[in-house]
């Protein structure tokens, strides 16, 4: 038996459920690219979740920054409730984009998470803001 068969395939029923539920909490960043190179920012706001230095340093453009360990029912009183709130951080490696989230959920947001973070996202040649000095941003966790 091959080791890509070891387990078998869900059932079709299965993979609908798990792959949407993936779509619907994540975005990728050739698609949040394309719309925020549109216009097309109604209806959502970026957030940067880690702390303030990362996002002085290097942030998606347009983002706003809640850092996750911060965000509680008095922080948050602010925000729309009517938008979607996606939440990102360092890269696949940093989870501060998932605790973000979970932490806005948990207040009553709706939110997704950027597949792969800043990382992923300077990686593809995307455009970045920044506060402090220095050419290329150096990406760490910062959380």
């Amino acid at each position: 038996m091959t080791r890509t068969l070891a387990f078998p395939a869900a059932a079709p029923e299965t993979a609908v459920t798990y792959f949407a539920a993936e779509v619907a909490l994540e975005v990728d960043p050739d698609d949040l690219v394309q719309d925020l190179e549109a216009g097309r920012t109604d209806g959502y706001v970026v957030v940067e979740t880690r702390a303030p230095a990362a996002f002085a340093h290097a942030r998606i453009p347009g983002a706003i920054n809640l850092p996750y360990r911060d965000m509680t029912a008095e922080s948050t009183k602010h925000l729309d409730r009517d938008l979607v709130y996606v939440c990102y951080c360092e890269s696949a490696v940093c989870n501060a984009a998932t605790k973000g989230a979970l932490e806005l959920a948990r207040l009553g947001f709706k939110v997704k998470r950027l597949s792969g973070g800043i990382t992923a996202w300077i990686a593809a040649g995307y455009p970045v803001e920044r506060t402090a000095g220095g050419t290329e941003p150096a990406i760490r966790c910062a959380c």
